[in-house]
């Protein structure tokens, strides 16, 4: 497991090296890490804390935070919220609507429905691997979205 500091540096290296001497900008990478986790209120007593010694929804921050670092115009969130409490679940959906507000389109896999109605402009129902049909958010139902899967 790395720290918090790697974990968040580590899929934007390049973006930290200066070309001319072949050395990473440590400095702006501390700034740019600290900046991200409290702008996602990770819960550390430091950068250097192992990410394994944080609770889940944590974790997810952090990994969270590694992804924002890349500037994406897209981003793919695999069951953001598993396995976190009722509280970092709230926070997580926070920033998903803060990325959407400021132009970013994601797309989040999740088998939680209420979860999926409740973020999503546009559901995909797949099952077994196969595109079963799609709906608008707004006019998603359990029931539409079952159907949907089983047919």
């Amino acid at each position: 497991m790395l720290d918090i500091f790697a974990n968040t540096s580590i899929a934007h290296l390049d973006a930290y090296r200066n070309k001319v001497v072949n050395v990473l900008d440590v400095r702006k990478m501390k700034q740019d890490s600290q900046t991200h986790c409290e702008k996602l209120k990770v819960k550390t007593p430091g950068m250097y804390e192992m990410i394994d010694n944080l609770s889940g929804g944590n974790q997810q921050k952090v990994l969270l935070a590694r992804w924002m670092l890349t500037k994406p115009d897209i981003l793919f969130l695999d069951e953001p919220t598993r396995g976190i409490d009722v509280g970092a679940k709230s926070e997580i959906y926070k920033l998903m609507r803060l990325l959407t507000g400021m132009g970013k389109s994601l797309v989040m896999i999740s088998s939680e429905l209420p979860e999926v109605m409740g973020m999503s402009d546009r559901i995909l129902v797949m099952h077994e691997g196969k595109l079963k049909g799609h709906i608008e958010g707004s006019d998603a139902t359990q029931q539409k979205i079952m159907s949907m899967a089983l047919n």
